[in-house]
């Protein structure tokens, strides 16, 4: 594979996969309120760059064996996932240009009157979940392709990112258990949600808040790895690779969820190797590994 760390990764998904089945006991309930919602969310990205992670070392693989039955007992199954083992991929071109670590050149492919660069971070972070949290490794355009595939996605010169309801279905067909949720009233009931799950994709806008942010209609981000001693979140950003993979406010995400979508974001509750339809493993495209 072109990822160093598969072996490594192998070893982490095998000892907390149990913890992942505990967690996604809600499932169907939470397919079944949104699989069929088709919305489009315009994200423009002017002058912004588009947005990963490596391997275990001895002393890490002797703590993962030793934590084994906690990591298994877990209710937060982020606590067997390692920092440099999450993905966070680059979309621009700016980002290519300059050989930025985990940028590509998918950054450059056209279509239907758009450059991916211009509307490719939904797909970024969602192949940053599907990359992260299997045994396979997709890029970005790979993700985009099979999207199309599977869901009603297709992009258009006026709408080029991909829906809440599309990368709902996109990543049930990976073996994700997802579930789409709006902005709650307390920012205590979004953490909870937040520290539960095992990670991420949220709607941002500086709209709503830009005290990180800025000048940005609508944007896609990861976030995961919630540390509660700093109520911090690790953030995947496509659009920012000074900013990607960078520790951030939880309380920063929170108050600029876009407010005007549908959905605000979407928590990844689990993964399942059984219901994976896709199995794909490898990445074509020249990239900027890191």
């Amino acid at each position: 594979m072109s990822y160093r760390n598969k072996m490594a990764k192998a070893v982490c998904m095998t000892l907390f996969a149990a913890a992942l089945a505990v967690c996604a006991g809600g499932q169907e309930a939470r397919e079944k309120s949104a699989d069929a919602v088709q919305e489009a969310v315009f994200i423009p990205q002017t002058g912004l760059y588009a947005g990963v992670f490596t391997d275990f070392d001895n002393n890490q693989y002797a703590v993962i064996e030793d934590k084994k039955e906690l990591l298994v007992a877990s209710p937060n199954p982020q606590s067997g996932l390692a920092e440099e083992n999450v993905f966070t991929f680059l979309q621009g071109p700016k980002s290519w240009g300059e050989g930025r670590a985990w940028s590509g050149e998918w950054s450059n492919e056209y279509v239907n009157g758009n450059y991916f660069g211009n509307f490719g971070c939904g797909l970024c972070c969602m192949a940053n979940i599907y990359s992260t949290f299997t045994d396979q490794v997709c890029s970005p355009w790979d993700m985009f392709e099979y999207a199309r595939q599977v869901s009603g996605y297709s992009p258009n010169r006026e709408i080029g990112a991909i829906g809440w309801a599309d990368m709902k279905v996109t990543l049930r067909k990976c073996g994700f258990d997802t579930e789409l949720c709006n902005k709650p009233e307390t920012y205590e009931e979004f953490r909870q949600q937040i520290a539960g799950a095992e990670g991420a994709v949220i709607l941002v806008s500086s709209r709503d808040d830009d005290t990180y942010w800025k000048n940005t209609g609508g944007h896609y981000v990861n976030i995961c790895l919630y540390q509660e001693d700093t109520d911090t979140v690790f953030l995947a950003d496509p659009a920012d690779p000074d900013g990607n993979r960078t520790y951030l406010p939880l309380r920063y995400a929170y108050d600029a969820l876009k407010t005007v979508s549908q959905y605000q974001y979407l928590l990844v509750h689990g993964y399942s190797e059984e219901n994976n339809e896709w199995k794909h493993d490898g990445i074509d495209e020249v990239w900027a590994a890191p």
